[in-house]
C-alpha cells in the first residue's frame, strides 16, 4: 500500500528543490544582467566624457598672432604657431598661443617650468605642484586661445633654471594642468619651447596625461 504522507514529504521537498533552484537562476540571471547595464551605462558615461574631453596642442602657423597682456601692463605679442619668452629686466614673460583639438572647452588651472628636454620616463609632477593661474584663461572646442606665465619674484624657484635656459638658447619645458568648465577631465599637457636661429621660441606638444578616468599610459 501506499505510503501517501511519504510520497507528500517528497513531493513538497522536491518543489522546494526546483523552486529553489528557479530562484538561484533567476537572482543569478538578474546580477548578470545588472553587471551588463552598469557596464553599458559605464561606457556610454565615458564615451560622453571622451566627446567633451578637452585637448591642447600649438596653434597653427596660418592662425591669428596673439597680443597678451600681463598683469603689470607688459604687452607680449606673438605669431601663430609660436611662442613666446621675452625678458624685461630681471623679470621674464612666457606665452604659449593654443588651439583646442578636443570637443570640450578648456580651462587652464595651473603651469609648471622645468629647463631641460623631457624624457620619455618621466611622468608630470604632482598638480599640487603647478603654480596656479592668476587669471582664468580659457580655449573654446575647436578654436585658438593662449597660456601665459611670469616669473618676477627674486626668489622664484624657477628663475635660476630659466635664465641660464634664456641664456644659451636651451630647450624648456612648460607641464600645463587644465580641465572643463566644472573642473573635471583633468589633463596635463607636456609642451617644449625651442629656440630658432632668428632667436624666435617654436612650441611643441609631446605628452598628454588624463588625470581622471582611464589613461592608456598610466604605466608608462
Amino acid at each position: 500500500m501506499a505510503d501517501w504522507p511519504t510520497i507528500a514529504s517528497l513531493a513538497t521537498a522536491g518543489g522546494t528543490l526546483v523552486l529553489a533552484a528557479a530562484t538561484f537562476s533567476s537572482v543569478r540571471s538578474g546580477q548578470r544582467s545588472t553587471r551588463i547595464a552598469e557596464r553599458s551605462t559605464a561606457l556610454a558615461e565615458r564615451s560622453l566624457l571622451l566627446g567633451l574631453r578637452p585637448v591642447l596642442a600649438p596653434s597653427r602657423v596660418t592662425d591669428p598672432g596673439e597680443v597678451v597682456r600681463f598683469g603689470d601692463g607688459r604687452l607680449v605679442t606673438v605669431q601663430g604657431g609660436m611662442a613666446a619668452v621675452e625678458r624685461d629686466g630681471e623679470s621674464y614673460y612666457l606665452v604659449i598661443p593654443l588651439r583646442n583639438v578636443g570637443s570640450g572647452l578648456a580651462v587652464l588651472q595651473a603651469w609648471r617650468l622645468a629647463p631641460e628636454e623631457p624624457r620619455l620616463d618621466v611622468r608630470h609632477a604632482d598638480p599640487t605642484e603647478h603654480r596656479p593661474q592668476t587669471r582664468d584663461l580659457y580655449v573654446p572646442a575647436g578654436d585658438i586661445g593662449f597660456w601665459q606665465g611670469a616669473i618676477r619674484e627674486p626668489d622664484d624657484p624657477f628663475r635660476d633654471g630659466l635664465r641660464e635656459a634664456f641664456t644659451a638658447g636651451s630647450l624648456l619645458t612648460v607641464d600645463l594642468l587644465y580641465g572643463d568648465h566644472e573642473g573635471g577631465q583633468l589633463t596635463i599637457s607636456r609642451f617644449i619651447l625651442t629656440r630658432e636661429e632668428d632667436g624666435q621660441w617654436r612650441p611643441g606638444v609631446v605628452r598628454h596625461w588624463a588625470l581622471e578616468g582611464v589613461d592608456p599610459r598610466r604605466s608608462a
